[in-house]
């Protein structure tokens, strides 16, 4: 038997959380992937979900935990780096289609400015399909540091805020459609 380490924990966290709200009803869970890259050392763990009440085509959103080489190295050789660079960085991803008007957008920025606060990273990216006409936005937020095992109750807590997320953007998109 191994001792897991901070990202095996902070994952078996993040997806029985996020599985507890798929039983119950509330999300429907699209996909899970769970990647180990031997030539780089890495971890990764990503899962897409969406709003129950949504159908197929709205907002989804997708939630990844990363954890390089140096992250796990720091976790468990203590003594020859430091316990800074021990943890994961977490990524969220919100996609949904047909808003591309520039206000549209600026006003989805604002909407996930009030939610998740100015100090996050928040992009857009707008991929048009030209063979089938589909516009498709990626709104992106990243957390400008590790995030450690002591955050584990965080964690739990930024679903709900992954939750209002697609809420609003939803109510967002009915209104300008």
């Amino acid at each position: 038997m191994f001792d897991p380490t901070a990202f095996d924990n902070m994952k078996v966290v993040i997806e029985g959380a996020l599985y507890d709200l798929d039983l119950a009803g509330e999300i429907v869970i699209t996909d899970r992937n769970d990647i180990v890259n031997m030539a780089k050392m890495s971890r990764s763990f990503d899962i897409h979900f969406r709003n129950s009440s949504t159908h197929k085509g709205n907002v989804t959103a997708n939630l990844e935990l990363h954890a390089d080489l140096i992250n796990l190295a720091a976790e468990l050789l203590p003594n020859s780096l430091s316990q800074k660079r021990s943890g994961c960085t977490i990524k969220l991803q919100f996609f949904h289609y047909g808003a591309t008007d520039e206000a549209q957008l600026k006003k989805i920025r604002e909407i996930f400015l009030d939610i998740w606060g100015e100090t996050r990273q928040i992009s857009q990216s707008v991929t048009i399909t030209p063979s089938t006409s589909l516009i498709q936005n990626c709104i992106s937020i990243e957390f400008d540091r590790l995030i450690s095992e002591d955050q584990m109750d965080d964690l739990v807590e930024m679903i709900h805020f992954i939750m209002t997320s697609i809420e609003q953007l939803q109510s967002y998109l009915k209104e300008i459609s």
